[in-house]
């Protein structure tokens, strides 16, 4: 989704929680210097053309990995969604990750090629500022505010949603959802209103989840 395709939307994000645009522009701003590069034609060429899997960090995701075919398919986590596909054995290509459940396994996947895709919001500069300058391996930024030149946007907005995003702006021959759970009642309200907006934007990629 280009920008101008995705501003109402954002438009109607910020106005529903509350976020400040400033907050999010300054965010991207500061992981704009922060990056050591942009590798975003490394994770076009990884994901162009080809069939991905899209891990959420639901619960069902370790159930789901048992029946689910990763062979010759990219895989993407959301996340901390990571964590649960290598402790079964496979190592994301990519992982989307607005940075708060960043550790260092990630860092551990990324210096073995995992692509890091690391998005800024108003509330997580300080992660930016401390885990960004650590990352050695490929890394592309993104912002859900008005891109910059070396800071992505593709539409999307929680880490779930915006791996599908990204998948499909990136040229993805196909997207497959594993580990979603947006019925999930257990969570609390700023939550919940996450899960319905990512129901809604997904829905705009063709996924009724």
């Amino acid at each position: 989704m280009k920008a101008e395709e995705w501003e109402p939307y954002y438009s109607e994000i910020l106005d529903f929680f509350g976020f400040s645009r400033e907050d999010d522009e300054r965010a991207a701003q500061v992981l704009a210097e922060l990056l050591p590069r942009d590798d975003i034609e490394i994770l076009r060429s990884t994901i162009q053309g080809r069939d991905c899997i899209v891990c959420g960090n639901a619960p069902s995701l370790a159930t789901d990995i048992l029946t689910t075919d990763f062979s010759g398919k990219v895989v993407i986590a959301a996340d901390a969604a990571a964590r649960v596909l290598l402790g079964a054995g496979h190592r994301p290509d990519v992982i989307l990750s607005d940075i708060d459940g960043m550790d260092d396994d990630f860092l551990a996947m990324n210096d073995l090629g995992t692509i890091l895709v690391l998005h800024a919001h108003g509330d997580n500069i300080p992660l930016v500022r401390s885990w960004v300058p650590k990352v050695r391996g490929p890394v592309v930024g993104t912002t859900q505010a008005a891109p910059l030149a070396h800071v992505h946007n593709f539409g999307g907005f929680s880490d779930g949603d915006r791996c599908v995003f990204c998948a499909y702006e990136l040229g993805a021959a196909s997207v497959t959802l594993i580990g979603f759970d947006l019925d999930d009642r257990s969570v609390d309200p700023v939550k919940h209103g996450k899960l319905m907006i990512a129901r809604k934007l997904l829905q705009l990629c063709g996924h009724d989840v």
